[in-house]
This record gives C-alpha cells, structure tokens and sequence, in this order.
C-alpha cells in the first residue's frame, strides 16, 4: 500500500475533502458572524459609550443649573441683598449679630431645600474679614484667586473642577461666583461649591462597564483632566475640533467620546483600544475555540471514516490477490452495503472470467477442427477448378467445341464468384462477369430466354460490391421463365434527381406476385427461399447492409400478369470507402 498521506492517495484525498467540508461551514459562518457581530458589538459599545457619557454631561449641566439658581438666589434676591447692605452699613454688633443671623438662617434655608449645593460663602476680597458669612468651615487660605476657570454662564464664572475649599474634606467640586447686587463701592460676592463628593459620583467610570478617562473642556478649548491619577493623555495636547474630525476612529491608542453641552463647556471620555475591545476579544476567543473543536472534530471524523474505508479496501485488495491463487474460491462479504456490492460485482466478474477462460479452452481444442474444415474448403474449389480444367482439355483434343466453351464459360463464372479478383470491382468488371453467366444460361435456355443489357455510358468505372448483379438476374431467369418469350432486361444508370447515386434494375416479364405475397418476401427474407426466391436475396441484402449500411436499398416491385423488377439504388462511393464501410470504421 502507498504511503497513507502521499500526494494522490486516497487517505490524503479524503482527509483533505472532510476538513474542506467540516471547516468551510464553521469558516464562513466565523466570517460572516465576525462581520456583522465586529460592527453590532462596535455599535452597542459606542451606543452604551454616549449613553453613558450623555447622562454624566446631563448630571453635570443639572449641578452648573442648580449652582446658578442658587447663587441667583443669594445675589439677586432683594431681601438678602438688603440684608448685605444693612449689614455692612450697621454700627452696632448688636444690629449686625441680628442680621448675621437672619442671613446664617436664609443661608441654611436655602442649602436644605438645594441638596446638591455644599459650601456657600458671601465674600468681599477687600474686607478685613473675607468671610463675610458661610454655612460651613472654610479653609486658612480661602480665596477666590487662582481657581481653575471653566465657563462663563447666564452671569456666573464657573471654577473647576478643584479640591474644595471646606476645610474638613478633600473632594472634588465645581463652584460658582455671582457678585452680589449691594450698594458698597467693594464688590461682594457669592461663592457655591457643588455639594460634597457630588462631582465624582456625576463622573463614575461604573456607568460605562470599563475604564474610562474623563476630560472637560472649558469655553476657551483647554482641556483638564478630571480623574484622580496620572492622565493617559497629555490634556494640553487635547483638541476637540480634532477629536472630532478624526471620525471616532482610535486616537493615539484611545477611542475618545465627546458631548458638547449648550452652556459652553464639552465633555470627552477616552477609552483605550484594549478596554473598548474587550468584549470582542472575548467573543472571539470564544470563536476560535470552536473553530478548534470543529478542526479537531473534522480529523478523528476523517481519520476513523479512513480506517472504515482502509480496511474494506484491503479486504477487496485480498480477494483480487486471492483470485490468482484460487479463481473458484467465492468472495468473502464484509458487511458494508457499498463495498458488498463492489463484491458482489467482482464475484460477477470472477463467474464470467472463468466462464470465458472455459470458452477459451473449448475454444482451442476445436481450432484444429475449424482449421482443416477451412483447409478443405479451400481443397474442394481448387479440386473443381482442376477437374474442369481437365475436362476443357479432353473436348478440345475431341473436337468438342461447345463443350469446351461451355466448360470455359463455367471456369470463368467459378473463378469470379470464388472471389479470385477483389472483393471491391468496377460495374465494368461486374457485367463482364454477368455476361459470362448469361452465356453460360443460354445453354441451358435456348430460345426460351432472352436477355438486354442496357449501360449508361460513363457508369463502367464506378466501384460496386463484388457479385452484387448474378443473384438478381438468377432469381429474374427463375420467374422470368416461361414456355415461349420470356425476357430479362438488365439496366445500370443514375438516378435522374440525384446523380450521385446508380440504379442496378433487374426485370423479367414473368407471371408476377400479388401484393399479400410480395409483403412477404419483403418481410420475411427466409420465406423467399420457401417460395422459389433461393438465397440469393438473402445475400444482397448482406451485402447491402456490409457496404452501404441498410438492406433496404434492395426493393422488389411485383404485380400478378405484370412480371417482377428488382432493383437496387446504391450511393456512388470510392473503392476506398466501400473498404471502409465494410470494415466497420
């Protein structure tokens, strides 16, 4: 046996076909679902991404809503604004503890009923005491000064984001400054921080399911990192016209997700390619172990499909190598419907194998036989042929002249039809030959008989079978036969409406045939021998059917009183295309 995987085994073959069948479905599946799975995943993290960062950026314009509503509150409403300058204007600390804490209340009211502020400051820069009032401690170094600025909005400076300035934490806040409306020449402000750790609870990386780093983006296009830590990207470099343009495609190794809010400030996220594709990534892990289960899967289905095939394979193998030794021996079946029936066949093959080696040897021992009955048919003519020649001999030393031609006549009618010449002639040589016959009928007729012949000139070289004539004009002298005026009339000529054909017409004026009796004959070829016909038609239309291909050609007309007129139309072909036709090619 070849080695299993060599190139045109059939072991190879199969695991190749097997892997291409077991792989190329979970292949194209894999394609087609990375495909539309890559760009359904990209679209519902992205979907989940601005979701996310939507609801922070609401969180946060909420937070700058309320700081302004607040701070409005503060500045602009007349009570308190009256209470400022009475305030400021009072002589008395007992006026202004009133009006301290008539404010501390006011204060105090308004941070219950707004949750989301936290430190709140009245403050005048150019006062002894800065801290005019506040609801919470503040820290030694309280000042307005060298807050990160953010967005200006509806009269408010917005800071931010920044550690807070009350005193007891640490948190980040975003805080607002309003001057408030008094009637000092020094101005007095309203100072508002974002309640507590609010700030870090509007940017949480837990709504997004992965790690996220937030920038924003002040009304000038400054970025601030807005996290705790080191900033994955250098905030100063951060452009959002640029982030923009890029298309949301990676960005130095992030993806980054803006929001641009109408009060003047915008909101980025940047997501680092690893954390944005993680959920791919994981999917398609998923993806490759099944597509390396189905590859192991599709080899031990080939390799054990292989093993069923090898082994019925070389149980065929061994019954062809156990037919050289044993030929009677049947085959042994092996229970696999497919190879049984491949069995089933060589033991067909096996039975008509020694079926003909039996033909063969019966075959031999009659081939002497065959070969002396061939010697003798070939002893017997010559011996006639001799005889005759002798008795040609013996008439002309007796002066037996019309023996002698009679004899003569014979030896040449013998000597064509024997087949001396070739099987293929020329109409020529075929009437020489038929004159011969005729001659030789003569004696034997006399005057009952009479015969024409009647050639179209230009006909005599054109190639015919080889004793095609003699059987026509012998069945033409059986019925033609008559008491007193019989006639054969002999016709050879082209057919007028097809010139490369040639009639060969037999006709003989005796009693004729009826129809029912015709229809016979040209049904029945061994009734003709039945009916006076002999095995002359039989011939011709062998012959017919060796060269020319079809019996048929040889048609007989007959009527009862109108005599009988056999013919045959034959296509005019070379003498080698008769050979041709004749050997089958």
């Amino acid at each position: 046996m070849p080695h299993p995987f060599k190139q045109g085994t059939l072991r190879r073959t199969l695991v190749v076909y097997l892997l291409i069948a077991c792989l190329f479905p979970p292949i194209l599946f894999s394609a087609y679902t990375y495909s539309s799975l890559h760009s359904i995943l990209t679209g519902k993290i992205r979907s989940g991404i601005d979701a996310s960062l939507k609801q922070e950026a609401t969180g946060m314009e909420n937070m700058l809503n309320d700081l302004d509503f607040v701070s409005k509150q503060f500045a602009l409403d007349g009570r308190l604004a009256e209470l400022i300058n009475s305030y400021l204007t009072a002589s008395q600390t007992y006026d202004k503890a009133e009006i301290k804490q008539d404010i501390e209340d006011s204060l105090n009211l308004v941070n219950f009923t707004s949750p989301n502020v936290g430190l709140t400051v009245y403050y005048m820069p150019q006062a002894a005491e800065p801290v005019l009032f506040n609801n919470l401690p503040v820290t030694a170094g309280f000042s307005i000064e060298g807050l990160p600025p953010f967005v200006q909005y509806k009269g408010a400076v917005f800071s931010g984001p920044h550690r807070t300035q009350y005193k007891n934490s640490d948190n980040t806040v975003i805080s607002s400054l309003r001057v408030v409306r008094t009637d000092q020449a020094r101005p007095v402000y309203i100072y508002l921080e974002s309640n507590y750790n609010l700030f870090r609870k509007i940017l949480n990386e837990a709504l997004y399911g992965m790690k996220v780093s937030h920038y924003l983006i002040d009304e000038n296009g400054d970025a601030l990192f807005a996290d705790d830590g080191e900033p994955p990207l250098d905030p100063e470099r951060l452009r959002y016209e640029e982030i923009a343009a890029s298309g949301g495609g990676p960005y130095r190794g992030y993806y980054l997700f803006g929001y641009e809010s109408p009060q003047g400030w915008k909101l980025m996220t940047a997501v680092s390619k690893d954390a944005f594709n993680r959920e791919i990534n994981d999917w398609f892990r998923r993806l490759a172990l099944l597509f390396a289960f189905a590859f192991g899967f599709a080899i031990l289905l080939a390799m054990l499909i292989w093993r069923k095939v090898y082994g019925s394979i070389r149980k065929v193998n061994r019954e062809i190598v156990r037919m050289t030794r044993d030929r009677e021996a049947p085959v042994q079946y092996m229970k696999v419907e497919e190879f049984d029936q491949l069995l089933g066949s060589f033991q067909d093959m096996k039975t008509t194998v020694n079926d003909l080696i039996r033909e063969i040897g019966h075959n031999e021992r009659t081939k002497y036989q065959l070969e002396t009955e061939k010697l003798l048919s070939q002893i017997n003519p010559h011996f006639l042929h001799n005889t005759l020649n002798t008795v040609q001999w013996v008439a002309r030393a007796g002066g037996q002249e019309e023996i002698d031609r009679i004899v003569t006549l014979l030896v040449q009618v013998l000597q064509y039809n024997m087949g001396k010449n070739s099987l293929i002639v020329t109409v020529g040589q075929e009437l020489e030959a038929l004159r011969h016959y005729i001659e030789l009928q003569s004696y034997r007729y006399e005057d009952e008989l009479t015969f024409s012949i009647a050639v179209e000139p230009g006909t005599e070289r054109i190639a015919m079978p080889r004793f095609l004539l003699q059987p026509l004009v012998e069945n033409a002298i059986y019925h033609g036969h008559s008491e007193e005026g019989g006639a054969i009339d002999i016709a050879v000529e082209r057919v007028k409406d097809a010139p490369d054909m040639l009639t060969l017409r037999v006709t003989d004026n005796g009693p004729g045939m009826d129809a029912e009796t015709l229809a016979a004959l040209l049904e029945d070829d061994q009734g003709a021998s039945r009916r006076g016909m002999g095995i002359g038609l039989k011939y011709v239309k062998r012959l017919l059917e060796s060269y020319y291909g079809s019996g048929d050609l040889l048609r007989i007309r007959s009527a009862p009183g109108e005599g009988t007129t056999l013919s045959v139309n034959i296509p005019i072909r070379s003498e080698v295309e008769l050979y041709d036709q004749s050997a089958g090619r």
